[in-house]
């Protein structure tokens, strides 16, 4: 079975219009590329793990923020190409994106270099108007924006 992951979208209205925090993965494979490599905040669920819980825990991980208290609307399962698939959670709150510290994974870096190198899941975080982020998101995620609540 394909892995699950679950991550949140959040969204503010700023001037009447809709917002959506989204990050930037890191590490080297992301550094050069941004159209198309955003995401929502998301990561694997474990075994038995309640989906929105794991959302919020992962939210946390990859942002330094706690999910702003509001009602999480469901929006549902995407597939990426790799075949993971995201269950998404709205929420309505405000985080300040240059806030954002992620946490860190480790790998070999350079490629057979045998050097293990820390780098953080995230490198930035941004808020985009809804068109933008469509243009910012990994194309499958995309899918999320259209069924955000209140746009």
């Amino acid at each position: 079975m394909p892995e699950l992951s679950a991550g949140i979208l959040l969204y503010r209205k700023a001037s009447g219009a809709v917002e959506v925090f989204l990050v930037h993965p890191g590490g080297p494979f992301f550094a050069r590329k941004d159209d198309g490599a955003w995401s929502i905040p998301k990561g694997l669920v474990h075994p038995g793990e309640d989906l929105l819980d794991a959302a919020r825990r992962e939210f946390a991980e990859e942002t330094g923020h706690r999910v702003p208290d509001g009602d999480a609307v469901d929006l549902g399962e995407v597939r990426l190409k790799s075949g993971k698939r995201v269950r998404a959670f709205a929420v309505e709150g405000d985080v300040d994106a240059d806030a954002t510290v992620s946490n860190t994974f480790e790998m070999i870096w350079p490629p057979k270099s045998g050097r293990t190198q820390s780098f953080p899941e995230v490198d930035r975080a941004a808020w985009f108007a809804v068109d933008d982020a469509r243009v910012k998101l990994n194309a499958a995620q995309s899918e999320f924006l259209e069924r955000l609540p209140q746009q």
